[in-house]
């Protein structure tokens, strides 16, 4: 009998014991993973709470926002306004009951979502915690300017099916001013209680347009396109900055440069071009930059394409962290070309190995106009709490160092040459001082049809106020980027200064 007793002693311990690491186990290893796991009941009600903060505009502007809800199980539905809703929906994202987040939502998820407060006095903190709620996000979109891309974007023939973007940056501080893709989409069905509503509009929108682009899929960010001209402003830099000795390069007028290796690039149009970079970047001239690419070298270039943000990798471990958005992908400038002079000419043009986002060009042209410095971009602007204390500011942070400011300002007159009497003559009135390079980009694949890129900032002198970037793709191959890109920089432009001087 005392021998039974001892066994049965023994085996309480164990399962005592059993029972204490369990606790451990669920009160810490697991306490995170429990707290949030979807099976959890407070999880669940959390859910079906749905309340969360309001995204909006510096002037109040409303871009997304939680309703209660009279129908459906639902104590709150997450509402864009139908006034801005397809506008900015490449920004805001969505929050979708059976998609999750995209965008802001999901960038800034954590601050939407109801969670604990900070206590604000010394009662909240002995006694009574403040009660969870979710945060508000102010972003930096000037609505003038966005409305103005927009606008001058869409209306473009054929109309409001024309694909394209445009990113507007603060040069100084990195801020997104404006950010408009096309195609876009409307939200609101993301939104629905009703799961088949929003998978049959998920579908829907995730076939490709005629141009083969996914209306939920931005181009500002998660498109690339091949630069075209517009990376003539890369080779200029690179000669300033890395490479000085090549400062008084010359190419003798001339139609087109022939290479070792038998293969030739010829001039827009068949006409000669020659002369220093002084002459040949305001003309945009093909076979003066192909056989200045050649002289810089492949290392040279590579340098300099990574110093404006440019991944030569396309594995997402070397992307360069820059906006704060999901999914943003960077330029690339990689398989670079070994043994062929050609291809080389051909990467110092945009073509061939080279492929940007109009992000990423915008933050090229805000390299430039900041004096050489990249700041980083930056969606938000602030984080308030329910009580309109401030939770988080950004700071305005460097991102990059993309040359000398000697360099950035010898660029900049060479880019003011452009405006003035090269390819973009006669677009901007000379009083508006505006930097600019023009990139007419052929299509792999699609000899017939370009890729149509405008970037520049004003002013060119002084403290820039705007860096920009627009690329509307597959044109035909008769227009160019000074003819389909510059008049929608141009109205964007006009909407600042109107702006600016208090005109509606």
């Amino acid at each position: 009998m005392g021998r039974r007793i001892r066994w049965l002693g023994v085996v309480m311990i164990i399962c005592f014991a059993l029972v204490v690491v369990q606790l451990g186990n669920i009160q810490f290893r697991r306490a995170s993973a429990l707290a949030n796991s979807q099976f959890n009941p407070q999880v669940a009600v959390k859910k079906f709470d749905n309340n969360r903060g309001t995204i909006f505009l510096s002037d109040g502007t409303v871009l997304a926002q939680s309703v209660k809800s009279t129908t459906g199980p639902y104590h709150y539905m997450r509402e864009y306004p139908a006034a801005t809703g397809q506008l900015y929906s490449g920004i805001t994202g969505y929050d979708s009951i059976f998609f999750g987040t995209t965008g802001i939502e999901y960038e800034y998820n954590q601050y939407l979502e109801s969670h604990p407060q900070a206590p604000q006095n010394l009662s909240q903190v002995i006694f009574n915690k403040p009660p969870s709620e979710p945060d508000n996000v102010m972003l930096t979109i000037d609505p003038v300017l966005q409305q103005a891309a927009y606008d001058a974007l869409t209306t473009l023939p054929p109309g409001p099916d024309k694909d394209g973007a445009v990113v507007v940056l603060n040069p100084t501080t990195g801020a997104v001013l404006a950010m408009v893709s096309n195609p876009t989409f409307d939200p609101a069905p993301f939104a629905s209680p009703d799961v088949t509503t929003e998978r049959g509009y998920d579908y829907g929108e995730s076939i490709p347009d005629p141009e083969g682009f996914s209306h939920l899929r931005p181009l500002a960010t998660q498109e690339r396109f091949p630069p075209g001209s517009t990376f003539k402003v890369v080779d200029s830099t690179a000669v300033y900055n890395l490479k000085p000795s090549l400062e008084n390069f010359s190419f003798p007028p001339a139609v087109s440069v022939k290479f070792p290796d038998g293969l030739a690039i010829h001039n827009d149009g068949n006409t000669p071009c020659g002369g220093t970079m002084i002459v040949m970047l305001p003309a945009s001239c093909d076979p003066g930059y192909a056989a200045l690419g050649v002289q810089l070298g492949v290392p040279i270039l590579t340098e300099q394409a990574q110093k404006f943000g440019f991944s030569i990798s396309d594995t997402k471990d070397q992307y360069v962290p820059t906006l704060d958005l999901p999914n943003v992908i960077p330029s690339t400038f990689s398989n670079l070309p070994v043994g062929s002079q050609a291809l080389l000419g051909q990467s110092a043009l945009g073509q061939y190995n080279d492929a940007a986002t109009p992000l990423g060009n915008a933050l090229v042209a805000a390299g430039i106009a900041d004096g050489g410095v990249i700041m980083t971009p930056h969606l938000m602007e602030q984080i308030r709490d329910s009580q309109g204390n401030i939770v988080a500011t950004y700071h305005p942070t460097p991102m990059l160092t993309a040359a000398s400011q000697s360099a950035a300002a010898t660029v900049t007159d060479l880019m003011q040459g452009v405006a003035s009497h090269g390819t973009a003559a006669g677009i901007f009135p000379a009083a508006w001082d505006v930097a600019v390079k023009t990139g007419t980009a052929q299509v792999p694949g699609k000899v017939e049809q370009t890729d149509d890129w405008m970037i520049g900032f004003m002013p060119a002198k002084g403290t820039p106020q705007l860096a920009i970037a627009v690329v509307v793709p597959y044109q035909t191959q008769d227009l160019t980027g000074a003819v389909v890109a510059g008049p929608i920089v141009k109205k964007v432009f006009q909407a600042y200064l109107s702006e600016s001087a208090g005109q509606p």
